[in-house]
C-alpha cells in the first residue's frame, strides 16, 4: 500500500502527484491519498523553510528553475514558477480535499488534479471562493454543498490529524510517502526509489 500525503500548494508534490498515478497503476499498488497542510508540518518541524524561502541561494535557485522545468516537461504538465500568490493559503482546497474524499471518492483525483492546475498551470488564487467554485463545477461537485461541507468541524479536525499524524511519523514536507506504513520517502524525485522496491516486494511475493 502506497501512502501518499500531499498538499496542493506544493510544485513538487504536483508532480509526484501526476507520476505516481501511472506506476502504481502498472504495478498494482494501491493508493491512499492523505490531504494534509504542509505550512502546519513547517510550523512544528521545518521551520528553517521560511528562512530558505526569504535568503535563496542563487546558484541553487537557478538550478531549481531549470530542475523544475526538465520535470515538467517530462511529466507533460505546467507549472508557473513563481505563481502571482506564493505561499498561497491552501486550508480550503484541502479541506475540500478531505470532504471530496468522504462525500465522493471517486472524484477526489479529479478534484486534486484541478486544484494543482488552477494554481500551478493557470496561475489562479486557491485561497479565493470564486476559484474554488469553478474548481469544484470541472470535477462535477456542487460547490454548495462543498462551501457548507469544509466549513464543518469534522473535516477541520480530519485535516489537522492528517497534519499531526505525519509530523508524529517522520514528515518534514510534501510529499510524504509510505510504503507499508513505515517506509518513509520524501520528494518526486524519490519515485524511481518507490518502483524499485515495489518491484522487488512483487518479485518476493
Amino acid at each position: 500500500m502506497i501512502e501518499f500525503f500531499f498538499d496542493c500548494s506544493s510544485p513538487w508534490t504536483y508532480l509526484a502527484f501526476t507520476n505516481i498515478q501511472p506506476l502504481a497503476k502498472e504495478l498494482g499498488a494501491e493508493i491512499t491519498w492523505r490531504p494534509f497542510l504542509v505550512g502546519g508540518v513547517f510550523n512544528t518541524v521545518n521551520k528553517t523553510m521560511y528562512e530558505t524561502r526569504a535568503n535563496p541561494v542563487p546558484a541553487k535557485q537557478a538550478y531549481t528553475a531549470k530542475d523544475m522545468a526538465d520535470w515538467t516537461r517530462l511529466a507533460g504538465i505546467r507549472i508557473k514558477m513563481p505563481p502571482s500568490v506564493f505561499p498561497v493559503n491552501a486550508v480550503k482546497s484541502m479541506r475540500g480535499c478531505i470532504w471530496v474524499q468522504q462525500q465522493h471518492p471517486d472524484k477526489l483525483v479529479p478534484f486534486a488534479t484541478a486544484v494543482f492546475e488552477a494554481y500551478w498551470g493557470d496561475d489562479q488564487d486557491i485561497s479565493k471562493d470564486e476559484v474554488l467554485a469553478k474548481i469544484c463545477e470541472r470535477a462535477g461537485i456542487d460547490p454548495a454543498k462543498f462551501f457548507a461541507g469544509i466549513g464543518e468541524q469534522e473535516i477541520k479536525d480530519q485535516l489537522k490529524t492528517n497534519t499531526d499524524e505525519a509530523i508524529a511519523r517522520g514528515a518534514f514536507g510534501s510529499p510524504t510517502i509510505y510504503l507499508d506504513k513505515t517506509d518513509m520517502y520524501f520528494g518526486n524525485d524519490r519515485l524511481p526509489l518507490i518502483r524499485d522496491k515495489l518491484m522487488r516486494k512483487k518479485s518476493a511475493a
